[in-house]
């Protein structure tokens, strides 16, 4: 603490919160850019800005309630030891660098565009570089071309992740689905996806049209299950709890109905 507070005084008169293991020093950003990091002036202190997150009172940890010492109306801004400087012929990397969408095997996922468009942020990058080079192995691009798209993506953000950090995007491929998506990277807009359910309209391809001339002969069980299949889990391969979760059905109602659509024709995997 000395040896801090020598560094910035500025933390004896900023808004502080008393934790159970210390303290938490705010300051306010004003436009000024801060790169998190765990090990400021070389130290175990933890600095964290824009997509990080602490415990804020009237929080409680391990019983311990945290509170303000001193309040948020007195925060100072950040100090110009903190923030980031962008002189000395040093250049942040080219956010403007364009990208040339892959082609698709068959849909069209419009949520790889809207990742590659994204300035992704600390605290976005891992979730979205993993997803980007997932999603472009599902649309059957090579392992080569998919990192060399990440890479560039990578490239172009203002705290880009270092090659060790890269190393791990490319770990076991993961099939992601349009739920898990939307549950990673809440800023995906799944209603520009060209052949999703959206507004009312059904594409082509989906499942509901593909099966238009079976649905008369459907039960109001199977009907409900494949009207949800067609609409809510449109291009998934949703798993039986999943659905039963979604249409608030017990899970056996669900998996008889599901092998009776199938009996009868209906284009389930």
């Amino acid at each position: 603490m000395p040896e801090l507070k020598e560094r910035l005084p500025e933390i004896d008169e900023t808004t502080r919160v008393k934790t159970n293991r210390g303290y938490h020093y705010y300051f306010q950003l004003n436009g000024e850019q801060v790169k998190s990091t765990g090990c400021l002036f070389g130290q175990r202190i933890e600095l964290k800005s824009n997509g990080s997150y602490i415990v804020a009172p009237p929080s409680i940890i391990k019983n311990h309630r945290y509170t303000y010492e001193i309040p948020l109306n007195e925060i100072l801004p950040i100090p110009e030891k903190l923030a980031v400087k962008n002189n000395h012929g040093d250049k942040f990397p080219n956010k403007n660098i364009l990208f040339k969408i892959p082609k698709y095997h068959g849909h069209k996922m419009d949520c790889i565009r809207q990742i590659l468009k994204r300035d992704l942020k600390e605290g976005e990058r891992d979730n979205g570089l993993f997803i980007l080079y997932n999603l472009l192995l599902q649309n059957k691009n090579t392992e080569e071309y998919a990192r060399k798209i990440v890479v560039n993506k990578n490239r172009s953000l203002a705290y880009p992740l270092t090659v060790k950090e890269l190393k791990k995007i490319y770990r076991k491929p993961y099939h992601y689905e349009c739920s898990g998506i939307r549950g990673k990277l809440p800023y995906v807009r799944c209603e520009n996806c060209t052949y999703r359910f959206k507004g009312g309209q059904l594409g082509a391809g989906n499942i509901l049209v593909r099966s238009l001339r079976i649905l008369p002969e459907l039960t109001n069980t199977q009907r409900s299950i494949a009207c949800l299949l067609g609409t809510v889990f449109d291009g998934e391969d949703p798993s039986v709890y999943k659905i039963a979760k979604e249409a608030h059905m017990d899970w056996r109602v669900v998996k008889k109905a599901i092998r009776e659509l199938k009996e009868k024709g209906f284009p389930i995997k």
